[in-house]
């Protein structure tokens, strides 16, 4: 304390709202890492309740020079949400109403951060090292001081860090990665050197948060726009029509394929072969014809038209045989619809499959759908199901079993949205162990469009897709300066959730999974751990992990 300045070094699952009731400082457990994972922690800073103009002055935030090379700091920034929950939401939110919501970590470049004068405000401190000679103990010190230089707060927090590295996540992972609204924010053509740069760097936050399966967009994915609408057009085959025959030249699809082997990407996602909510038309696909490049399929085309599968029998096998040559046939999987529901999605759905379905053979098919009359049928055989509905799912034991969820998802389950606390993002890991689930989905990554892409957004403004979205659902990182995203308090605990699964899956190599399970799988409650019963206690999920670790490095010293 110093000048009735407050300050309060909190846990990373601790929201730091500009009206809130912070505990006791230094109330974070103990925290160790293994090699290459980052342990976070968080600063939290009030002005003096009788601040003079010298209060609004920038502070200085210093690490001590043995911590320095392996810290990096954020700013913890307010973003406007106008629609933090739905009317009949749970009770496991924050709070539920239009306002400023802490969430964008902006990185401090000059080491200064500005109080906000009446509130509280985060500073977000990252660690981390990959260098097996380093491992250890670590302590951080962070010192803040004034304008003046006088020291307003120092704070030694101590870091474990284990000298092994985890297993690769053991689920596939995916956030939709969309193209489109990259160009939009930067003032790029699609596809120039400016765009691949912007791409660059975005599929490497993806990495950095666990992402190992990438959206590609063979052609514009047709996800999320309205009907007889258009996304701004990013496709990476080059197709050419001439004398009934359809070529295609993969040089920009190779080139998607460098990078995401560069970022370590395991798997490919196909942009869906039909359009969403029913599958009742094609995907907007470009072909170029008598030197000029025209719009062949679209919602001006059924699902069925005889053109469609003829394009298909022709470009279909000739995709198939370049992925098995440059990248594995069996690291790709294909999509039909997006969210298909009720029995007349069903009736359509399988149509549109059956114009398909024996050019996709010996490939793997996926779509997210909640409706097990799709699995019944046979109409679907590896299913990707919303968190709320895959109860009937687990109870006849299908297996592989993908998870999903997004915004509907705003009653009981976890998610990620502004409003809810971060222990509900962080307990996602625990679920998708506890269950055997195969994959995680969710569709928004880097979503920057209003709902059904009518308009693009820009998303330190707009973070509800022009109110139609709780904020948090549609993007996970922040298009930042100079091509660079920028992360969020979302997706560092989502990044934590898929180290808490690596983490898991190594004690259940070493000590079996009934181990892990006997930690892990609680509601908090006494009762066992579900999609829709789970802790709400952040302390919960630390503590777990560091048991976790400890037994880890027992096993494996």
């Amino acid at each position: 304390m110093n000048g009735d300045w407050q300050f309060r070094t909190t846990h990373a699952l601790a929201k730091v709202y500009p009206d809130g009731v912070l505990g006791g400082d230094g109330e974070s457990p103990a925290m160790s890492v293994f090699l290459g994972e980052t342990a976070s922690f968080q600063v939290a800073f009030r002005p003096p309740q009788r601040a003079a103009f010298r209060d609004s002055a920038p502070l200085r935030v210093d690490v001590d020079p043995a911590a320095r090379p392996y810290v990096t700091l954020h700013s913890v920034d307010l973003v406007p949400c106008d629609l933090a929950a739905f009317a009949e939401h749970d009770d496991g939110y924050d709070r539920d109403g239009p306002g400023l919501y802490p969430d964008l970590l902006r990185p401090l470049v000059d080491g200064s951060i500005s109080p906000i004068l009446g509130s509280w405000r985060g500073l977000w401190v990252d660690f981390r090292v990959d260098d097996p000679a380093l491992a250890g103990r670590h302590d951080i010190v962070v010192s803040v001081t004034d304008s003046r230089a006088a020291l307003l707060y120092r704070r030694r927090m101590s870091v474990v860090v284990y000298a092994q590295a985890l297993p690769r996540l053991p689920i596939a992972h995916t956030h939709w990665f969309h193209c489109d609204g990259l160009a939009e924010f930067y003032g790029c053509d699609v596809f120039s050197e400016q765009h691949w740069a912007v791409i660059d760097a975005f599929l490497g936050s993806a990495a950095r948060m666990q992402v190992n399966t990438v959206l590609t967009p063979v052609w514009t994915p047709p996800l999320d726009t309205e009907v007889g609408g258009r996304r701004r057009r990013t496709q990476l085959l080059d197709i050419t029509h001439a004398d009934g025959r359809y070529a295609v030249d993969f040089t920009l699809l190779d080139r998607w394929l460098q990078l995401c082997r560069r970022h370590g990407m395991d798997r490919l996602e196909i942009a869906h072969l039909f359009t969403q909510w029913g599958a009742l038309a094609t995907p907007s696909i470009y072909v170029t014809r008598d030197g000029e490049s025209v719009e062949a399929f679209g919602w001006h085309v059924s699902a069925t038209d005889p053109s469609y599968r003829d394009f298909l029998e022709q470009v279909i096998p000739a995709l198939k045989t370049h992925l098995d040559t440059v990248w594995g046939l069996d690291r790709v999987l294909f999509h039909i619809s997006d969210e298909p529901s009720g029995a007349e999605h069903l009736a359509s759905y399988a149509r549109a499959k059956a114009v398909v379905a024996d050019l996709l053979e010996p490939c793997t098919v996926i779509d997210a759908l909640s409706d097990i009359e799709f699995y019944d049928s046979g109409t679907v055989e590896h299913a990707v199901v919303a968190t709320d509905a895959i109860a009937p799912f687990l109870a006849r034991g299908i297996r592989p079993l993908w998870a999903y969820y997004c915004v509907a998802q705003d009653r009981d389950v976890s998610n990620r949205f502004f409003a809810m606390p971060s222990s509900r993002n962080r307990v996602l890991g625990h679920q998708l162990f506890a269950h055997g689930c195969a994959g995680f989905l969710h569709w928004g990554f880097n979503f920057y469009n209003s709902e059904l892409s009518r308009r693009p957004i820009d998303p330190f403004r707009d973070t509800t897709a022009s109110g139609a979205l709780l904020g948090g659902d549609a993007f996970m990182v922040y298009p930042g300066i100079g091509g660079q995203p920028w992360d969020s308090i979302r997706s560092k605990v989502f990044t934590q959730a898929m180290f808490d699964m690596r983490a898991f899956d190594r004690l259940a190599e070493l000590a079996g999974r009934a181990a892990v399970l006997q930690q892990i799988d609680t509601d908090g409650r006494g009762g066992r751990l579900s999609f829709d019963r789970y802790s709400a206690d952040p302390l919960h999920y630390l503590g777990v992990r560091e048991n976790v670790n400890r037994q880890i490095t027992a096993l494996d010293p």
